[in-house]
């Protein structure tokens, strides 16, 4: 209920604002919810939104399977960490901008430029987050594993994943975060399709209405990823770790 008080809240400062602002600067709800409904109607809203998604999901399940892997090795190897973590670092600090015109110079204006270029500005988050879980890795659960002869496959299963798994669905949530806006500069860069390209069309045509019904259904699916996939997610594995506080509580 507070959240739709909330949004009712939103559309009413935004009405406000149109009506003393100019129009083509800052059109109503009304208007831009007219032009939402007509691109759905031709398609085209739909066709841009799916394109810009699977670009999404591409680039975050490469992003996640390298920085889980090289994340765990960087925080179980001495060695591997000291190798790699000058790669990490540059990685941090290099501009989202350099890396994607740096993709598309060096492999054309191509999908895999865009999602590797994607990825490439997603993975050292996840690194550096799947590090800091593999360090705090329980060492008495590793010795249990190694007097009960554990299989690697149920060490895996049993000890490593759920340990992991809060910073994995920390790594998600910021990561997906992180994904969503540089998909949109890849997009606006290098893409002839997709939500960028049409926020991009839109900027130089100066049309505000067309900018802001693509804006803000994208915003809506990003909403709604984060509300019905991420949290659920991350209450979910993060299960173990409240039964694990209430016994320590009963004790």
């Amino acid at each position: 209920m507070i959240r739709f008080i909330s949004l009712a809240a939103l559309l009413l400062l935004w009405q406000i604002g149109a009506s003393l602002s100019d129009p083509r600067r800052v059109p109503g709800p009304t208007v831009v919810f007219e032009k939402i409904y007509e691109e759905a109607v031709s398609g085209a809203l739909f066709s841009n939104l799916a394109i810009t998604l699977a670009r999404v999901i591409a680039a975050f399940a490469l992003a996640m399977s390298f920085g889980t892997a090289i994340g765990y090795a960087m925080g179980r190897n001495k060695l591997a960490d000291r190798l790699l973590d000058p790669w990490l670092v540059t990685l941090l600090n290099l501009p989202a901008l350099v890396v994607i015109v740096l993709a598309y110079v060096w492999a054309g204006l191509t999908e895999v430029a865009a999602i590797g270029a994607v990825a490439l500005n997603k993975l050292p988050n996840a690194i550096v987050v799947v590090r800091e879980g593999a360090r705090a890795l329980d060492p008495h659960l590793e010795d249990m594993a190694h007097v009960f002869r554990f299989s690697p496959a149920a060490r895996l299963k049993h000890l490593i994943l759920p340990q992991l798994a809060p910073y994995l669905a920390a790594a998600t949530r910021s990561g997906l975060s992180l994904v969503w806006k540089i998909v949109l500069v890849v997009e606006l860069l290098g893409r002839s399709n997709g939500v960028g390209f049409e926020i991009n069309m839109a900027f130089q045509l100066f049309d505000m209405k067309l900018l802001l019904a693509y804006a803000l259904p994208f915003v809506a699916l990003m909403l709604g990823v984060e509300t019905f996939l991420v949290q659920p997610l991350e209450r979910h594995v993060s299960r173990w770790r409240r039964g694990v506080s209430r016994r320590h509580d009963r004790v």
